[in-house]
């Protein structure tokens, strides 16, 4: 089934190219803090290249193994009208942590990552706890297929055709309490899998969290896949969140824990700069990070820089979560 948002006649204009900016990673940044300028920057995920390499088999298969069919979307475009990013490019350029802070070693580390058998805890201020296998959740709720642009804090973007289901239906399965007010998320921690996790910049394992509204609202998925094949294990296998409206290191991979809570979660990045990233993390082209404008961003594949889109484009859909807010403060 695809999930198709309506069309809106919107258009999105592009501006001239600009350079790339130079980011450092958590070890530069503690080392140089009192030097840093505006060319050096500690950053959710690394700068992109100038160039996307692309790969002519899918990193999801070994050298010299039998080709498998070509990824299937029932889609060639957002409902902007923009085209999806081809498959190769989403497997090959990724940001994971856990594996690498190099964009280009990530899809290689993450060869041979173990994701069966996979369960997730999902626990907390709920009146029915669970542990799921992902067989059962994959047979419990149907998957269905949305397009989604991914933004980036960066300032670099993509389009592309996740398979999963609303993470409101595993919540409305479990009963939150009326005192849960939040849902934290938690990655798996497996150095010798995840080599990644050896450092020791970064508190281990990945956290996130969101508001319940936000994490109960209908656009706010469970991936297990995307082009119509499971998720590799560099875009976060075998299920990740995918919250579109919020820049894409929001979007926690590999989960294996889902807590509702009434104390908002801290995150790893919250924890690593918190004066750079918050908790909500909204796309907001007002709102700059403190070294770089949010203003324009680069659809990966394309030279030519596009405007940004308050809420990544979905206003419409989420605008209304946040109408009591200052998304200056509460960024």
């Amino acid at each position: 089934m695809l999930f198709q948002l309506k069309k809106r006649s919107r258009t999105i204009p592009s501006s001239e190219i600009t350079p790339e900016h130079i980011y450092l990673s958590r070890r530069q940044f503690m080392a140089g803090a009192a030097v840093l300028t505006a060319s050096t920057a500690l950053a959710a995920c690394a700068a992109p290249s100038t160039e996307v390499v692309e790969t002519a088999v899918p990193p999801t298969l070994a050298p010299g193994a039998p080709t498998a069919a070509p990824p299937q979307s029932q889609a060639t475009a957002d409902e902007l009208g923009a085209p999806l990013t081809d498959y190769d490019t989403i497997t090959t350029y990724n940001n994971y942590y856990e594996f690498s802070i190099d964009k280009g070693e990530v899809a290689p580390l993450a060869q041979g990552f173990r994701t069966n058998p996979w369960q997730i805890e999902v626990g907390g201020m709920v009146n029915k706890p669970g542990i799921y296998d992902m067989d059962d959740l994959r047979g419990k709720f149907d998957q269905e297929e949305r397009i989604y642009r991914l933004r980036c804090v960066e300032a670099w973007s993509m389009v592309i055709p996740w398979n999963g289901f609303s993470l409101a239906k595993l919540l409305a399965e479990v009963e939150p309490t009326a005192e849960a007010r939040y849902v934290r998320f938690e990655t798996l921690l497996d150095p010798e899998q995840m080599p990644g996790q050896k450092s020791r910049w970064y508190s281990w394992p990945y956290v996130e969290g969101l508001r319940l509204d936000e994490a109960m609202h209908d656009l706010t998925l469970l991936a297990t896949g995307l082009y119509g094949r499971d998720l590799a294990p560099q875009n976060g296998a075998p299920i990740r969140l995918v919250v579109p409206w919020k820049y894409g290191f929001k979007s926690i991979k590999s989960i294996v824990k889902i807590e509702l809570t009434n104390v908002m979660p801290t995150s790893l990045w919250m924890d690593a700069a918190p004066n750079e990233y918050g908790f909500y993390a909204n796309v907001n082209p007002e709102v700059s990070h403190p070294r770089w404008s949010q203003s324009t961003e680069r659809r990966i594949g394309e030279f030519s820089r596009r405007e940004t889109l308050k809420f990544n484009g979905y206003e419409e859909e989420v605008a209304h979560l946040y109408a009591d807010m200052d998304l200056r403060k509460h960024f």
